[in-house]
């Protein structure tokens, strides 16, 4: 978590901001002077901007950055401070925390790929939203750290699912409670980053990455990202059934007509 920026006077459209390149979107954190903290306002804009890209039947990818020196510092302090200082608590975390967290669910049930792109710190929600993304690319020079045991207080911002999924309670325990901070090579080890770069890279590989996974069909993308979530809670009739349905659901798209008939061609 970092110091805070007044952004009384900034408008709410500059402290997150939305691009569309084709098949890929980039939500940029834009607080650079915080380290792209979230406080209300940031919240707010993100539920939107996730909300646009949701809509968008042309996006396939989104990609998440930060402006600055940093991915994502976490929880705006001054906001945290202000409310524990005035016996505010419950009140305004509990706002924030409303918006940003459906912010963090939208992430999860849209039917395009997450991509995280960090470099710098993710520290609390930072780290939390890197984890909760469907894919993490990460700069060498990378600090990940959870920062929420040094406060005393228990993870959000869908950390402790993304934790849990990538690594295992057991694990997600260590670092929630066990770990003040870490390195992109050993977020690669456990399984919570896709890959590591160099910092002068990050940019160029983020593409790279996004435009590979955003060659999938967009019903292939969607029908896969929605089996992975569901197969640890799903009975293996119940996972088959679903891997059967949406299997013949996206044989009935242009896409699959096209690829069949391309791949048909060439063994003839």
């Amino acid at each position: 978590m970092a110091a805070s920026e007044d952004t009384s006077g900034v408008p709410p459209s500059e402290l997150a901001l939305l691009g569309i390149d084709g098949a890929i979107a980039t939500i940029t954190l834009n607080r650079p002077a915080s380290f792209n903290s979230i406080d209300l306002s940031t919240a707010k804009r993100l539920r939107k901007l996730a909300a646009e890209v949701e809509a968008s039947d042309d996006v396939k990818v989104l990609v998440i950055e930060g402006a600055g020196r940093a991915f994502c510092a976490g929880g705006d302090l001054q906001t945290l401070g202000a409310a524990a200082a005035s016996d505010t608590i419950a009140p305004v975390v509990g706002e924030l925390l409303h918006h940003y967290h459906a912010f963090i669910a939208a992430l999860v049930h849209m039917p395009k790929l997450v991509l995280a792109s960090v470099h710098g710190s993710a520290a609390g929600a930072g780290f939390s939203l890197a984890s909760i993304a469907d894919l993490c690319i990460a700069a060498d020079d990378a600090r990940f750290t959870p920062a929420y045991a040094k406060l005393g207080v228990s993870p959000d911002g869908g950390g402790t699912a993304g934790v849990a999924a990538a690594v295992g309670p057991r694990r997600a325990l260590q670092i929630f409670l066990g770990e003040d901070s870490f390195s992109a090579a050993q977020a690669l080890e456990w399984g919570l980053v896709t890959k590591v770069v160099p910092a002068m890279e990050l940019k160029a590989a983020t593409r790279e990455l996004a435009l590979r996974l955003a060659q999938n069909a967009p019903a292939a993308i969607a029908a896969t990202k929605r089996l992975v979530q569901r197969a640890p809670k799903n009975s293996i009739e119940h996972q088959l059934d679903a891997e059967r349905d949406a299997i013949i659901d996206s044989m009935h798209t242009d896409e699959f007509r096209a690829a069949i008939s391309k791949f048909l061609r060439k063994e003839k």
